[in-house]
């Protein structure tokens, strides 16, 4: 008799991922696999505590017996969770053939899930990096589940996990850490965001490798270190292996607010550097394999910018970037990846860039992170851009072209509506000949990498003086303005342009086809100080400062209620491109543009104005789910009286936000704000914008008229 199908999978089948590699656990004990090619020996290292110097036990691997092929296997008995280990592995030290191997090396397991303790300081020349902690994955996620919100319907918040709570002003109990972000999502859903993307959570250096305080830490994290496992410094518990059991802590407590974790994720380099930096983990298991080499092997491709590039598209390299990514999709439950400079993942071993590339394409079709957002860095330090270009359907993209045409515009640059309106729209140019939709542009004024949205109205220059280099890091081509005094003025006419110019660039990101998103405090203008490269910056430079929440309410609300806007409005959120042409006869079309004139604009003109006519959208039947709406840029810097056009003007629109306004007249909920003055022209003020909506009209027939 044949027995029936589960019809409800357990929720272990569902979400965990066991690893093919690393400390395993099992009944009895912990299995410890590693690959390694060219080791002639390998050995488990065994701790009692995390600032031991020396281990307490050495298990050797057995070639005989413990090695299958290029994988080194040992069952090592009466090993608990918790346990302190490193690897070690003989093999030979040949520089020009690639090899770097070192039989003194305490090596970090590439796929250790946890990291204890940090660098210890010895006068023995060897490097003793933080431990690897053996983990097991036990959690009550409480039927947890991924939300799969379309990407279409997401908002984004960019931020760092210390830098969020680390002030004394975020009234906290645990500042700085995973915990800190679960006492702050009250104010999370009061903003509406959907998802955060955390800046990088995966394990990186705290100190150097001597164990001495760095000058200047990187801060932003994006000097991986443990590819699986969640940065230890984030975690309040002093127990080792307390940081996974606290990241999932806030994932679950997300989740229950309705808000997706997506994580920056940077499978481009290591924090090994190059020919001259530590081995720490890679190096010392097999260098040519997992690194991009050069010159007879002895050096590293630097296409990240930092010393050396991941070997990505080698099939080891892309066997643990597939495992990484299912390990924290099904035993994280985290949301989607943004991966840092993707354009690495396009190259192939000999660094050139190809077509179809095989590890970017399986991302995009590994079934396990069907579920997923996949979002892409579309370039890297080598001089790869590849925005518009990178991959198939499953993949986003960050796009660089829409913040510097909006930063541009705004900035009152020449010839620039054209471009304006074709960010609005979408970013057409870029993305609908391959196929992809709007969605497929992630939006973006400013980011982590950069002037904060204060800094971008108040800086025409970077002041990275604080980072040590002479100010020579970071970009120089910024398209900022201070609008006449550089940093904080107490004038006023200055100030009223800096608020307004960040509401325009706020409101013109929520109001734009694609997918918005916005860097956390820029809802309550947090200031860098015009550090635009603050990496190395774990200071006041960085953190938020909640007391500008309070002391910005104004533009926090402003922030709040258009996010709420957008997320109801499906005419901001659609599905494929505007096309400029009406469904029927007598119909408005989906989108006209026009000139200050209320005439069809030429895009030859080099004026600073612009109005943007959307329809609503509506069903093939003609039933409308939205709202007209009706904006209206004046980038110039004098008021100005536009004249609205003739198919607007039989609409009962009403405001929705006017930067210009005051205080709580600059925007109202949908259908509330005060109704257009029944004039053939509107007066929009300098550097401003003005938005209106209006409901179709309804026939006799009960259809959408308009």
């Amino acid at each position: 008799m044949l027995m029936p199908l589960q019809s409800k999978p357990s929720a272990a089948l569902q979400f965990a991922h066991l690893l093919p590699y690393g400390a395993i656990v099992h009944d009895g004990g912990v299995q410890f696999a590693v690959f390694s090619r060219s080791a002639t020996a390998m050995r488990v290292l065994l701790y009692d505590s995390v600032d031991d110097h020396e281990p307490s036990a050495i298990i050797h691997y057995d070639p005989e017996s413990d090695r299958w092929g290029d994988v080194w296997s040992i069952f090592i008995p009466d090993l608990p969770p918790g346990q302190l280990y490193h690897l070690q592995a003989d093999g030979p030290y040949e520089p020009e053939m690639g090899h770097r191997f070192d039989g003194t090396a305490r090596l970090i397991d590439p796929y250790s899930r946890a990291l204890s303790g940090n660098f210890l300081q010895a006068d023995d020349g060897i490097i003793r990096p933080p431990k690897c902690v053996v983990i097991d994955d036990d959690f009550d996620w409480d039927g947890d589940r991924h939300l799969r919100r379309n990407l279409s319907e997401t908002v984004i918040y960019e931020m760092h996990v210390r830098g969020f709570t680390q002030s004394d002003t975020s009234g906290v109990e645990h500042p700085g850490s995973y915990l800190g972000v679960i006492e702050k999502i009250p104010y999370l859903q009061s903003l509406g965001v959907t998802a955060i993307e955390l800046m990088p959570i995966h394990e990186f250096p705290i100190k150097d490798c001597h164990g001495n305080d760095l000058k200047h830490p990187n801060y932003w994290g994006y000097d991986p270190m443990a590819f699986f496992a969640p940065h230890r410094g984030y975690a309040v518990g002093q127990e080792p292996g307390s940081q996974v059991q606290e990241f999932k802590q806030m994932v679950k407590a997300l989740h229950q607010a309705g808000i997706e974790v997506i994580l920056d994720v940077v499978f481009n380099h290591t924090c090994e550097g190059n020919e001259l930096g530590p081995t720490l983990s890679f190096k010392g298991l097999e260098n040519r394999v997992y690194y991009m080499l050069e010159n007879g092997e002895r050096f590293y491709r630097n296409y990240s910018g930092c010393g050396n590039t991941i070997n990505g598209n080698h099939p080891i390299c892309r066997e643990m970037i597939f495992n990484c990514l299912r390990h924290w999709v099904h035993n994280y439950h985290v949301d989607g990846f943004r991966f840092d400079l993707a354009s690495i993942l396009s190259r192939d071993r000999n660094g050139q860039l190809v077509a179809n590339p095989p590890l970017v394409e399986m991302i995009g079709e590994d079934p396990m992170l069907a579920d997923t957002k996949i979002i892409a860095e579309a370039w890297d330090a080598a001089g790869a851009y590849q925005v518009g270009t990178f991959a198939n359907l499953r993949w986003a993209e960050w796009n660089g072209q829409y913040r510097d045409d909006v930063r541009s515009f705004w900035r009152g640059d020449s010839q620039l509506r054209g471009k304006l309106a074709t960010r609005l729209a979408g970013s057409s140019d870029l993305y609908e000949c391959g196929g992809r939709k709007p969605y497929h542009s992630i939006n973006f004024v400013t980011s982590h990498d950069g002037f904060t949205l204060n800094d971008l109205v108040s800086y025409s220059r970077k002041h990275n003086e604080p980072n040590g280099e002479g100010n020579r890091d970071g970009d120089d081509n910024n398209h900022s303005a201070n609008y006449g005094v550089e940093g904080p003025t107490d004038q006023e006419n200055i100030a009223v342009t800096r608020q307004r110019q960040i509401k325009n660039m706020l409101a013109t990101l929520l109001v734009s086809q694609g997918v918005p998103m916005i860097v956390s405090g820029d809802e309550c203008r947090r200031t860098q100080i015009g550090n635009n490269n603050a990496y190395c910056q774990d200071n006041k430079i960085s953190w938020f400062d909640w007391s500008l929440v309070e002391e910005n309410a104004e533009l926090v609300r402003f922030a709040r209620t258009l996010i709420e806007y957008r997320k109801v409005e499906p005419t901001l959120r659609r599905e494929s491109f505007l096309q400029g042409v009406a469904r029927k006869p007598g119909e408005l079309p989906d989108v006209s543009w026009y000139d200050l004139t209320g005439e069809t604009v030429c895009w030859d003109n080099d004026e600073k104005t612009l109005t943007c006519l959307l329809r609503a959208v509506g069903d093939a039947e003609g039933h409308s789910s939205g709202r007209h709406i009706l904006i209206l840029f004046n980038a110039e810097d004098q008021n100005l009286e536009f004249v609205l056009p003739a198919k607007s003007r039989s609409f009962d629109w009403r405001l929705l936000f006017d930067t210009a306004a005051p205080g709580s007249d600059d925007i109202f909920p949908d259908g509330k704000g005060p109704p257009m003055p029944r004039h053939r022209s509107l007066e929009v003020g300098f550097r401003s914008m003005v938005c209106y909506t209006a409901a179709l009209k309804t026939s006799s027939r009960g259809h959408a008229g308009g």
